[in-house]
């Protein structure tokens, strides 16, 4: 694999001779496969998972030995499992020592009614993931966050944010909303959270193992480009977030332009801190790479942690930021869906592994003659998949159209993932 001469030498000279050479041995290496379980579906014990080892960092995640195909596992459609590189997990480290630290007499990380409806607005006791899809890191949050904590899903992208919402529904939580619109709007709408994810856009260098067709897209000239927007967003993430409260920037970048130089910035334009997190040697995880910056950051490199690449911060913002911290102030937003979680109806039907292939190929079926008409909510091994609406001599397909798998090559047998 070639990479960029410009990258290889500025790398070695961030990393050092022997780290940047353990970072190139990982390219003879396969990129690690790893899955987190929703644990609102599947239960921690409950499968035997013979082929896996769990992720030190994250809880209800592993490591599998295999890779297998994923497509072909209905289980997976249902959203019992999220398959998600394992450094981006470290998320969940961060959100159990870290809570926000908040005004005297507020519960923080809870909904209040104002955002129960359809158009949400005022003050939120509440999450933003701002630059959220595929939706790795929202559906992580989703399950570690409080049941009744809001959690706004963002993608400016419009065919991303239709990912983003699919993942979400499949994974099946209250209070989760999805939306599609630029930081701005939200800064814009006077919204205020608790905490706020910025897992900004970047160059990709710590997906170049896993994704060779980001090496063709790298330049300095991104670089350059990236770490300018990544202030932007991060600027217009403060205004929205409330004293006291939580910003976690993470990248899947190497650079310091994009990384440490960028947090330096934020502590001197902002009254902010930087949260330590404890972390145990045998993780391996890299700590600041620029000179004379010594906050405490968290940096996977491939072939030296097992996993690909990130960076990650945890920042506390302060009561004197020169960005507008009021509280209390009211706006709305339009959200792709006002709750993302599906209605589940009062007749389910356990589906064989061939017929929920055909279903999520959205294909009609006939359902057992003694099922009532009207609709229905077909499973697989008691885990809903959709809907269908039963008019007897057959069953029409409710499964939406975007979703449907378009191969005709399924397996006869189930080969299962998780046990």
């Amino acid at each position: 694999m070639q990479l960029p001469e410009e990258f290889i030498r500025t790398t070695e000279a961030l990393m050092g001779h022997d780290r940047f050479e353990q970072y190139l041995h990982s390219f003879e290496e396969d990129a690690p496969v790893s899955i987190r379980l929703n644990p609102a579906k599947m239960e921690d014990g409950r499968w035997k998972m013979d082929d896996a080892e769990p992720v030190p960092w994250c809880r209800h995640a592993y490591y599998l030995k295999r890779r297998p195909n994923f497509t072909f596992d209905p289980l997976f459609h249902a959203g019992c499992y999220y398959v998600q590189e394992a450094a981006s997990m470290f998320l969940d480290e961060v959100l159990k020592q870290t809570p926000p630290d908040l005004p005297e007499g507020e519960e923080g990380l809870r909904a209040s009614e104002s955002v129960r409806s359809s158009s949400p607005s005022g003050r939120l006791g509440g999450v933003l993931d701002l630059c959220a899809a595929p939706g790795g890191k929202s559906t992580l949050l989703r399950s570690a966050l409080p049941e009744d904590c809001v959690l706004y899903s963002n993608e400016p992208m419009q065919k991303r944010a239709s990912i983003l919402l699919e993942n979400v529904t499949k994974w099946g939580y209250k209070n989760h909303y999805v939306t599609n619109l630029y930081p701005k709007d939200y800064r814009k709408s006077k919204m205020k959270f608790d905490l706020i994810l910025c897992d900004v856009p970047c160059s990709g260098e710590g997906m170049f193992r896993k994704d060779p067709a980001t090496i063709g897209e790298w330049s300095p000239q991104n670089v350059e480009k990236c770490w300018q927007l990544q202030r932007e967003i991060v600027s217009d993430a403060w205004a929205c977030l409330n004293d006291g409260g939580i910003l976690i920037y993470s990248t899947c970048t190497f650079n310091t332009k994009e990384n440490e130089e960028n947090i330096r910035w934020i502590l001197s334009e902002f009254d902010a801190e930087v949260l330590p997190i404890q972390t145990k040697p045998e993780w391996h995880i890299t700590g600041s790479l620029l000179e004379d910056f010594n906050e405490p950051v968290y940096r996977f490199i491939p072939g030296i942690t097992r996993s690909e690449g990130l960076f990650m911060c945890v920042l506390r913002k302060g009561g004197n930021s020169k960005t507008d911290t009021g509280r209390g102030k009211t706006g709305t937003l339009k959200t792709m869906t006002s709750d993302v979680s599906l209605q589940p109806s009062a007749v389910k039907v356990e589906l064989t592994y061939a017929q929920a292939m055909a279903y999520l190929r959205r294909e009609a079926l006939v359902l057992p003659p003694d099922t009532p008409r009207g609709i229905v909510d077909v499973c697989f091994m008691g885990h809903p998949l959709g809907q269908m609406k039963n008019i007897g001599p057959r069953a029409n397909n409710l499964y939406p159209k975007e979703w449907r798998i378009k191969t005709t090559h399924v397996p006869q047998e189930y080969d299962p993932v998780l046990w």
